[in-house]
């Protein structure tokens, strides 16, 4: 048997760092033949992927014990265990432990997911840099506390928890030493982080403290954030700290207030839009990504054109969207749903503009100076997030060129050495 560990990865950032620290522990227990599925809980069709990759995983690696953790193994434990491809199932609590693995590889029965680990299913967020990336993802934060009627992830990763300045700041410069030039933070509530700690401090104070403290780091990026929590300090940041990238992915998820709120969001559609206009005005360079759900229950077609509308409205332009699936216990799905080929239609509709409004983004940046950090596989992200080919170029650099087009979602440049 292969002595490798294999991990495969469903899901968000904090997903993958997780990964990273879950490949490390597998490894050092000493188990052989091992592939662990870290799976995602956001919407059905991602559950659905997992048990899919379950099922071929095994066929293509019939000697192999597959393990399944995540979200999805958290808040459905008994129909992973149920599948006959399954050596094992371990909870969010016990999937960055050590303790976990050397029990498995034991064949010693960890404890089983219950209620408590639901609630509280990790002292802390892991702090990993990811084997393939050349950016390094500093998980800051765990949990929601907050209660979307569409969502589960609570369920799957309890109530938020903030790993301390103290902490964030050793890990950055163990990754600042080991020449990683951008630090991307991320959680599951990124925009929450700190509530739980003594004083109650704010994100802004954690950005500001990392690029003082880190003069050396040229890039510091935030994942996803919730636009309602962002603080002054975090929006002064902004407008000041050059190294601070200039692009936020906002979860939005819609453009409809009545949505919004069966959707218990905090923000109303006036503040998403007030939120983009205002950072723009402090930094104008700055890009924004969304999420957006189509299809929630009760949508109706004028619902769903502000959401539409939306894209434009935030002028955003890089677009992540979700057709609407029920996940049973959420008070969404026992809404009244919205017929299948509805969803399915607005959803083509938002991804069309989605790729409308990228494509303008594209073009705008054409005859720009940008600065590039080299990614494997020929590609490489502009301080903007934009995607560039460096095809030919060694990753983890960081270079400056002129975009000269683009094609295939990405821009073409020409380096300037």
């Amino acid at each position: 048997m292969s002595q490798k560990v294999e991990v495969v990865t469903f899901g968000c950032r904090l997903n993958l760092a997780e990964s990273q620290t879950i490949r490390d522990l597998a490894a050092q227990s000493g188990e052989s033949g091992l592939v662990v599925v870290n799976t995602c809980a956001v919407t059905a069709e991602s559950t659905r992927q997992a048990r899919q990759a379950i099922r071929r995983l095994k066929r293509e690696r019939p000697e192999a014990r597959i393990v399944v953790t995540g979200c999805a193994a958290q808040i459905e434990p008994e129909k992973f265990a149920q599948m006959p491809e399954v050596a094992h199932v371990m909870g969010n609590a016990e999937k960055t432990r050590a303790v976990s693995w050397s029990a498995f590889v034991q064949r010693v029965n960890v404890a089983p997911i219950d209620e408590a680990a639901r609630r509280d299913n990790a002292p802390a967020p892991v702090l990993a840099a990811i084997e393939g990336h050349t950016r390094a993802f500093l998980a800051v934060q765990n949990g929601c506390d907050h209660c979307c009627t569409f969502c589960v992830i609570p369920a799957g990763r309890g109530d938020s928890r903030s790993v301390t300045i103290e902490a964030a700041l050793a890990q950055a410069h163990k990754f600042v030493a080991t020449g990683h030039k951008e630090i991307v933070l991320t959680g599951v509530d990124l925009t929450s982080w700190g509530q739980d700690l003594f004083g109650a401090p704010k994100l802004g104070r954690l950005v500001r403290a990392l690029l003082r403290q880190l003069p050396e780091l040229p890039r510091l990026r935030l994942s996803s954030i919730d636009c309602i929590e962002a603080d002054p300090d975090l929006l002064a940041a902004f407008a000041e700290e050059e190294r601070l990238a200039p692009y936020l992915h906002l979860s939005l998820q819609s453009g409809d207030d009545l949505i919004l709120k069966r959707m218990k969001r905090r923000h109303s559609r006036a503040d998403s839009v007030d939120f983009c206009a205002g950072l723009r005005r402090l930094r104008p360079d700055m890009v924004f990504g969304a999420d957006l759900i189509a299809g929630f229950p009760t949508e109706d077609e004028a619902m769903a054109a502000r959401s539409l509308a939306l894209i434009e409205d935030c002028g955003l332009s890089f677009l992540h969207v979700f057709p609407f699936s029920p996940r049973p216990g959420t008070p969404a799905a026992r809404m009244p749903q919205v017929a299948p080929d509805i969803v399915k239609a607005r959803a083509a509709r938002l991804r069309q503009a989605g790729d409308e409004a990228f494509r303008r983004h594209l073009a705008a940046r054409v005859g720009r100076n940008l600065r590039i950090l080299t990614e494997r596989g020929g590609m490489g992200r502009a301080e903007d997030f934009t995607p560039v080919r460096t095809i030919g170029r060694a990753p983890g650099l960081l270079l400056d060129g002129v975009a000269t087009g683009f094609s295939g979602g990405a821009l073409e440049v020409s380096f300037s050495s």
